[in-house]
């Protein structure tokens, strides 16, 4: 373990040796090279935030305008029915779309149910198996300007209630 501790504090500092040795090799002027890409990469942070600023908005609207726990309410004798518990039912809605807020649901499933508990461990593998879609469908079509994502949203979407669901079926099973 102590082995794996050093090589992981050494794999930074090696792979920028590498990078500047590379570029020194290729006679290439590595500092230019380096700011050239930074610039490029505050171009696309500044092309990005007004995405950012409106979904953190919207993100922040949701969950305190307490929608969340009216849909859970709502749909909770269906969840009954399918085994499948409400508990995470804000972890699941609220994973594809904040990757802060899903953490701090995950955070308090885990303190009200402990990391053991068939809940938490669901929590864990729904945290694990999916992705939070709209903010990187936001960012990246933001970057590259692209204005129709509708099939990329369902795709994405699609993937995502699978893996909730995977990871519901997988946990009740084990």
């Amino acid at each position: 373990m102590e082995l794996i501790n050093y090589l992981s504090s050494l794999a930074m500092p090696a792979i920028i040796l590498l990078i500047v040795t590379y570029g020194l090799i290729e006679k290439n002027k590595v500092f230019d090279d380096f700011l050239e890409g930074a610039k490029e990469g505050l171009e696309i942070v500044f092309n990005i935030l007004p995405t950012l600023v409106g979904l953190f908005v919207a993100i922040g609207a949701l969950r305190s305008s307490g929608i969340l726990d009216i849909i859970i309410n709502f749909i909770t004798p269906l969840l009954n029915v399918f085994h499948f518990p409400s508990e995470i039912m804000p972890l699941a809605m609220l994973r594809p779309i904040s990757g802060s807020g899903s953490i701090a649901v995950a955070t308090d499933i885990m303190k009200n149910y402990g990391v053991d508990s068939k809940i938490g461990m669901m929590a864990s593998t729904i945290m694990g198996s999916t992705e939070t879609t709209l903010y990187t469908i936001a960012v990246y079509t933001a970057t590259i300007k692209v204005k129709k994502t509708r099939f990329v949203l369902l795709a994405a979407l699609a993937a995502d209630v699978v893996g909730i669901i995977a990871s519901v079926i997988i946990c009740q099973i084990l």
